[in-house]
C-alpha cells in the first residue's frame, strides 16, 4: 500500500473511526462507504478481521507496508510483549512525536514539517519522518521556524494535552522524550494482537 493521499473520510468510515483526526462524516454517515454500506455486510473472516486491524494501525501512523513489517520484525526481536513494542516503536517515530507535542495538528502536517528540515533532534536538524527517537532525545522546532504559522496556530489550539511519556516547554518550543509510553497511555484504539496474530501465521 503506497500513502494513502485520498479522501479521509472515506477511511475514517471504513474502520468507523476518526483514523485522521475529528471527522464529520463519521457523525453523518455512520455506515461504511460505496454503494451497499448500509446494507447487511457478511460475517468477516478471523483474516479479515486481523489485517484490517493491520491496515487501520497503518493508516493511523502513515506507514508504510514495507515499513511497517520492518517495525513488526523489530518489535519480535525484542525481550517483551510484541504488540507493545510495535506500538511503542510507532509511538517513537519523529513524525508521531511531532504531532504528540502538539507541534502539528495531525500526523501528516508533522510529516511535512520534518521533511522541510524545522524541526531538530538533539540539536541537530532532522529530516527523515521515520526516524527512531530514544528516551533522553530532546525535540525542539527549529529557531528561525519557530514563528511559522502552522506551528504557532498548532500549539495554541492542540498544545495543551500531554502525554506522560513526553516532556514540553513551551517558552524555548522543546520536547524530550522521557521514556517509552506503556500500553496504556498510547490513545490509539488498536488491538495490536490481531496484529501479531496476522504475522504469525
Amino acid at each position: 500500500m503506497a500513502r494513502y493521499r485520498g479522501p479521509k473520510a472515506k477511511i475514517a468510515r471504513r474502520f468507523n473511526e476518526p483514523i485522521f483526526g475529528p471527522s464529520k462524516a463519521l457523525q453523518k454517515k455512520s455506515y461504511p462507504p460505496g454503494q451497499h454500506g448500509r446494507g447487511r455486510r457478511k460475517k468477516q473472516s478471523e483474516y479479515a478481521i486481523q489485517l484490517m486491524e493491520k491496515q487501520k494501525a497503518k493508516y493511523t501512523y502513515g506507514v508504510l507496508e514495507k515499513q511497517f513489517a520492518n517495525l513488526f520484525d523489530k518489535a519480535s526481536r525484542k525481550s517483551g510483549i510484541t504488540g507493545e513494542i510495535l506500538l511503542q516503536l510507532l509511538e517513537s517515530r519523529l513524525d508521531n512525536t511531532v504531532f504528540r507535542l502538539g507541534i502539528a495538528p495531525s500526523r501528516r502536517a508533522a510529516r511535512q514539517l520534518v521533511l522541510h528540515k524545522h524541526i531538530v533532534v538533539n540539536g541537530s536538524i532532522v529530516n527523515i519522518p521515520s526516524f527512531s527517537l530514544k528516551p533522553g532525545d530532546t525535540v525542539a522546532v527549529r529557531e528561525r521556524s519557530k514563528s511559522l504559522e502552522t506551528i504557532t496556530d498548532s500549539l495554541a489550539t492542540y498544545g495543551v494535552k500531554r502525554f506522560p511519556w513526553l516532556e514540553w516547554d513551551g517558552s524555548e518550543m522543546v520536547g524530550k522524550l522521557v521514556a517509552m509510553p506503556q500500553r496504556d497511555e498510547i490513545p490509539e484504539n488498536i488491538n495490536e494482537q490481531l496484529i501479531v496474530e496476522l504475522y504469525s501465521k
